[in-house]
């Protein structure tokens, strides 16, 4: 029998569009550019979204190093995606509000062969929690306090 367990973000939003958060001992600030009327306090949502991303690959691959015992010097991670911002601007849209693909690019420093390497992505992917949430379909349920 699984275990689930909890995580919880209190996240707060006053002025403007900065929503802040403390995060354990870090205190994170989401933010727009000043050019889209933000105040540049901290990276955009879907920014942090991509970060988020990366990072899970990056902290899950040290696990899977450090289990199979393999010496993984680094990792450099690249997520991107596509989205149409119509849809979170209110404005009529064909596409969906979100991502329409999230593209993950790795390059692995270890002595590994790029088959070696291939698998071990693929293993470290299948592992991650977030990329596993944007694979698959996660229900999201909202509600007023």
């Amino acid at each position: 029998m699984s275990q689930t367990k909890t995580m919880s973000v209190q996240a707060e939003l006053n002025e403007g569009f900065a929503v802040s958060a403390q995060l354990g001992e870090h205190k994170v600030i989401i933010d727009q550019p000043v050019a889209a009327r933000g105040t540049g306090l901290g990276p955009t949502p879907l920014e942090y979204f991509l970060f988020s991303v990366a990072g899970c690959i990056g902290t899950i691959g040290r696990i899977a190093a450090m289990q199979k015992k393999i010496d993984l010097r680094g990792m450099k991670i690249s997520v991107e995606g596509d989205y149409n911002p119509a849809g979170l601007l209110g404005k009529p849209s064909e596409d969906r509000t979100g991502f329409q693909q999230i593209r993950i690019l790795a390059e692995i420093d270890a002595d590994m062969t790029d088959e070696e390497k291939k698998a071990f992505l693929d293993e470290v992917c299948h592992r991650c929690p977030l990329h596993d949430n944007t694979r698959l379909e996660t229900e999201v349920v909202h509600s007023l306090v």
